[in-house]
């Protein structure tokens, strides 16, 4: 039997939970359990979790829905998809549930999760993740997708073939279009890229997708947000793409117009943002590795 906890029932962690959670539901191998409180935890529990698409709506019953360690027990893997501001804390208050075997999947907006579980849990296998999709809390126990787009890319430099290999299968099995990256970290910060410049840009501009590529300021500003985090990875001496700015704008048209960052829908509704993660961690490194990026800076101070 295979546990596998889904903490942060939200965007990501109810999409791709909520599949697994609808393939595994009978499965006497594989045991699914969403990790939420309060009415997300109520309202799961008595009617599921409702995943509304552009074409279908779908209920997922998982096997569990508990933030009561005692009643989680033990995990063979834990998929993470909180905010990057609720790492340390949702995770060390599951410290009953990690134990030598469990592999941490973070499917974080940030690339700096990694290194901040692996302070916290240096025994544990830490896998590299990433998703490109488009969803959101529509109301507690509700999931919408925006679009056809989602895929699910990890790996690792240190974890066995054989984990990896498992929870591809895992994963496959549940519909979910998923890679193991042979170099996670180089597609995780493409996916930073493209998230960090976004997030900043939508957020200081108060504008979403359409409007960014439509206001020639707005482009240039967000075109140069990409500029400089280019640099920033090109310093860390990461191997991206050549025409990397070209292809995360060429991602960016191919989004819905009307859609916006996951941090700019959070600083309009009047609730906590990613800041920290996606834009100052950026001025931070980019300060470490000596590049200058002064839009970066500027937004950072505006947005924190």
């Amino acid at each position: 039997m295979r546990r596998i906890g889904i903490l942060g029932i939200g965007g990501v962690g109810g999409y791709f939970g909520g599949l697994l959670a609808k393939a595994y539901y009978k499965s006497d191998d594989i045991e699914i359990i969403f990790i939420a409180r309060g009415e997300t935890q109520k309202i799961i529990t008595e009617d599921g979790l409702k995943i509304v698409t552009d074409e279908s709506e779908l209920i997922v019953y998982p096997k569990l829905v508990s933030n009561n360690p005692d009643e989680i027990g033990e995990l063979d893997y834990l998929i993470c998809a909180t905010k990057t501001y609720d790492i340390e804390e949702s995770l060390l208050s599951l410290k009953k549930c990690i134990v030598s075997k469990t592999v941490i999947l973070p499917l974080y907006n940030g690339v700096d999760a990694p290194e901040r579980i692996k302070k916290i849990f240096p025994e544990n296998e830490v896998l590299q993740g990433c998703v490109y999709i488009v969803s959101m809390i529509l109301s507690p126990g509700t999931i919408r997708k925006i679009g056809f787009y989602e895929k699910l890319f990890f790996g690792s430099n240190t974890a066995p073939d054989s984990k990896l290999e498992e929870l591809q299968n895992i994963l496959i099995k549940a519909k979910i279009e998923s890679y193991i990256a042979e170099n996670i970290e180089e597609t995780v910060w493409e996916k930073f890229i493209f998230i960090s410049a976004l997030a900043s840009a939508t957020s200081y501009l108060n504008e979403n997708i359409g409007q960014i590529l439509e206001n020639k300021k707005s482009k240039a500003l967000y075109k140069e947000l990409l500029n400089e985090i280019e640099a920033v990875a090109k310093a860390k001496g990461l191997k991206l793409p050549e025409d990397i700015v070209v292809q995360t704008i060429a991602k960016l048209k191919k989004s819905p117009k009307d859609a916006t960052s996951s941090m700019h829908r959070d600083l309009l509704a009047g609730r906590k943002i990613e800041a920290t993660s996606l834009t100052q961690f950026v001025v931070n490194e980019g300060l470490k590795y000596g590049v200058q990026i002064p839009l970066y800076q500027k937004i950072a101070a505006a947005l924190l």
